[in-house]
């Protein structure tokens, strides 16, 4: 299959699964925040604002400005690190994992209507 046909595949299935996605009553991430909300849930915690601001290549101000706003729909939580009062602990949240596995089940789902 020619390189650009299946760039053209994947971002038309991407395509579809926002489209589903924004089609549900589910909140509207931005990009930034999906990519942080991807992050949080589909790599091995701990995770800090610091880490995935270097994991994400981008300022701690970007990642506060995200959670602020992932926080107020309950998609992730926040607390200080005990043992480094430096650090805040990003953790999940059910609303959160529900959201994320939402999310896959529609990506799963137009993945399947694509032409073979």
């Amino acid at each position: 299959m020619p390189k650009d046909l299946t760039a053209h595949m994947g971002l038309d299935l991407w395509r579809r699964a926002l489209v589903g996605s924004v089609a549900g009553d589910g909140p509207d991430l931005t990009a930034r925040q999906m990519a942080l909300m991807l992050t949080v849930y589909l790599t091995p915690p701990p995770h800090t604002v610091r880490g995935l601001a270097a994991r994400l290549g981008v300022t701690k101000p970007v990642i506060t400005r995200a959670l602020d706003t992932m926080g107020k729909l309950g998609l992730v939580s926040r607390r200080r690190d005990e043992r480094d009062k430096r650090n805040v602990i990003i953790q999940r949240t059910v609303a959160g994992a529900l959201y994320v596995e939402r999310l896959g089940d529609i990506l799963v789902a137009k993945a399947r209507e694509l032409p073979r």
